[in-house]
C-alpha cells in the first residue's frame, strides 16, 4: 500500500523524542516501510529524514484577533496538506495528528482515511465529530479510551501501543530507586510522584523533556535534592539502562491516560510499575506486574510503591511479551489500513 501518515507538529519525530506520540510516529512509520509499504510521513520539518518526510510548515504570517498564533499557525499547516493530499496517489491516509482539521476534511478527500484517537476527548475534534458527515473509520489505542469516545466515534477498534521488545530489555542489576519518565507537564504528574517517594523513603531519579517550563521551575525544580535526582532528557539506551536498574517505576497521570507507553517499556525492562489508576492504567498493570492506587492520593502511591517493589521482574517481562510486542501491533494497523483502503 501507498500510506500517508500525518502525526502533530509541535515536535519533530526524531530521538530523543520529546513523548509517545513522536515514538509511536516513528516506530510505526519505520516498520509498516520494513513490511513492504511505501510509507510517506508529514511532521515537522526537523523530522528523520529517514522518514521519507514531507515536511510541514506553516505560513510566514498567521495573525487573527482573538486566537493565538501557534493555534492559527497549525490550522494552516494541516489545512495545506489536506487540501494537496489526493494528489499524492495513497492507497490510504493513517491520521496521528490531534487534531481537527484532517478529520473535518475527511469527507472531501477521495483517499480513504484511518484516524487513531491518541487522547482522550477534547473540545475541538468532538464539535468536528459531532458535525460529521463521514469522517472516515476509526481506532484508538486502550478499550478505556474508546469508552470515552464512543458517543463521537462509532465503531472505534483497539489497537494497544506496541514496543520493540528487542530495544527494551532488561539489563544490569536492580537498585533500590525509583525511575519516573516522561514529559513534563501537569498532565503527567511528576511532582507527585517525588511527593510519593519521599513518603515511600525511596530515592527518586527522573527523566523527561521539559515541555512546560513554568510547571518545572514552580513545581518540580524546588522539590529536587534530599534523593530526588532530575536526569535531564534522555536518550533510549539511557532510559532503558535507568528503567532497568529502578526497583520500580512511578506513572503518576493527572488525566484520563489513554495507554502510556512508559507503563510497556517498563515492564519490558523488568521493572514492576506502581501508578494512578486513571485511564488505561487498570487494563495494562495487573496484581503481578505492579499496583495501584486512586488518582492524585500521594499517600496510597507510596503504599502502591513498597508493594510493587515486590513484584517479580520475570512477570513484568512476559506480560510486555504477551502484549505489546511492535510486529502485533503493526500486523494490526496493516490490516485495519488494507480494510479502508479497500472500503
Amino acid at each position: 500500500m501507498r500510506i500517508g501518515v500525518l502525526t502533530h507538529i509541535k515536535f519533530p519525530v526524531r530521538a530523543p523524542f520529546a513523548g509517545g506520540l513522536e515514538a509511536f510516529t516513528h516506530a510505526v512509520v519505520q516498520g509498516l516501510a520494513q513490511r513492504g509499504h511505501e510509507v510517506t510521513l508529514f511532521a515537522h520539518e526537523d523530522s528523520d529524514p529517514a522518514l521519507n518526510l514531507v515536511p510541514m510548515q506553516a505560513p510566514d504570517r498567521c495573525r487573527h484577533p482573538s486566537l493565538s498564533s501557534e493555534y492559527v499557525a497549525e490550522h494552516h499547516a494541516y489545512f495545506k496538506v489536506m487540501a494537496t493530499l489526493d494528489d499524492h496517489g495513497f492507497d490510504v491516509i493513517f491520521n496521528n495528528s490531534l487534531h481537527y482539521v484532517p478529520v473535518t476534511m475527511a469527507s472531501v478527500l477521495r483517499t480513504p482515511m484511518l484516524t487513531v484517537l491518541h487522547t482522550p476527548p477534547f473540545f475541538e475534534m468532538t464539535t468536528a465529530l459531532a458535525a460529521r458527515s463521514n469522517h472516515g473509520r476509526f481506532a484508538t489505542i486502550s478499550a478505556a479510551n474508546a469508552r470515552s469516545w464512543q458517543p463521537w466515534a462509532q465503531p472505534c477498534a483497539v489497537v494497544p501501543n506496541g514496543i520493540d521488545l528487542e530495544a527494551w530489555r532488561p539489563e544490569g542489576t536492580p537498585g533500590e530507586h525509583a525511575f519516573w519518565f516522561g514529559r513534563l507537564v501537569p498532565d503527567k504528574g511528576a511532582h507527585l510522584a517525588i511527593d510519593a517517594a519521599r513518603q515511600a523513603g525511596v530515592p527518586l531519579r527522573l527523566a523527561g523533556h521539559v515541555a512546560d517550563r513554568t510547571y518545572f521551575n514552580e513545581q518540580v525544580a524546588p522539590r529536587l535534592g534530599d534523593g530526588v535526582e532530575y536526569l535531564g532528557h534522555l536518550g533510549h539506551e539511557q532510559i532503558r539502562a535507568q528503567l532497568s536498574q529502578a526497583a520500580v517505576a512511578l506513572i503518576t497521570p493527572c488525566w484520563e491516560e489513554p495507554f502510556g507507553l512508559v507503563v510497556a517499556e517498563a515492564m519490558a525492562c523488568g521493572t514492576p510499575v506502581a501508578a494512578f489508576a486513571r485511564g488505561a492504567m487498570p487494563e495494562l498493570i495487573d496484581t503481578r506486574t505492579g499496583a495501584l492506587a486512586p488518582g492524585g492520593d500521594v499517600a496510597a502511591l507510596a503504599q502502591a510503591l513498597a508493594l510493587a517493589r515486590q513484584c517479580s521482574r520475570a512477570a513484568c517481562r512476559e506480560r510486555a511479551e504477551a502484549l505489546w510486542g511492535l510486529p502485533r501491533m503493526l500486523e494490526h494497523y496493516e490490516r485495519l489500513l488494507a480494510e479502508v483502503a479497500r472500503g
